[in-house]
């Protein structure tokens, strides 16, 4: 586990807690490595929701399929973040999304309840453990309500500007790279990917923004 100690500094899980008590509070924790190829399922829908996952390497999106078999990417996930934690420390029956890889990865797996409640070892970790749970917890509460607000918008345009605003905000340039490609990004937003290729195509022409594959420059 030692080997991942350089990521695992970066989860906001385990934030303030040093290399001598992680060591211990992964033992503790019972957790787990597994590696996924590209488009692997790492969780699948309708599983029980039980563990958090943590991205050592590599990268994957929660996406969730309606009736029609409509995607939306609710979120992705890069190294070093946690996912599934809301629906592991609600307690659900069934995952409502899945988790896929977009790459080849590895993934730490670490069952909530080991977390949640406190070891017969009462280690002293567990109370900053849980903290840090809870603010993450928040943070991402935080960070759906910020794509609620893009994808409440009524028109592809609408929608589009708000996201790559955001964007821009986010790296503090007019200028910047997103996580997306067009299927991805339309995924995001909700809308077919031929209305958004048009409205990127007709805000290029009135000046608006410049772009190219994943990188724009609102101008």
């Amino acid at each position: 586990m030692k080997k991942y100690f350089g990521v695992l500094r970066g989860c906001p899980l385990f934030n303030q807690i040093s290399d001598e008590d992680l060591l211990r509070m992964l033992t503790c924790l019972g957790a787990r490595v597994e590696s996924f190829d590209k488009k692997y399922t790492i969780i699948a829908e309708g599983n029980p929701a039980r563990y958090i996952g943590i991205m050592l390497s590599g990268s994957a999106q929660i996406v969730q399929m309606d009736y029609y078999g409509n995607r939306s990417i609710v979120a992705g996930i890069e190294r070093a973040e946690m996912f599934c934690e809301s629906f592991a420390c609600a307690g659900l029956r069934e995952i409502p999304v899945a988790v896929i890889a977009n790459e080849p990865c590895e993934v730490m797996l670490i069952d909530c309840n080991h977390i949640v409640h406190t070891c017969s070892n009462s280690c002293g970790f567990h109370q900053q453990l849980i903290f840090n749970l809870m603010k993450d917890l928040a943070t991402k509460n935080i960070a759906f309500h910020q794509k609620l607000e893009i994808t409440s918008k009524r028109t592809t345009r609408e929608k589009l500007m708000a996201y790559l605003m955001f964007q821009a905000r986010k790296a503090g340039s007019n200028s910047f790279e997103i996580p997306f490609d067009r299927q991805e990004l339309a995924d995001y937003l909700e809308v077919e990917r031929s209305g958004l290729s048009a409205e990127i195509s007709k805000l290029r022409k009135e000046g608006v923004l410049e772009s190219s594959k994943r990188h724009f420059e609102l101008m």
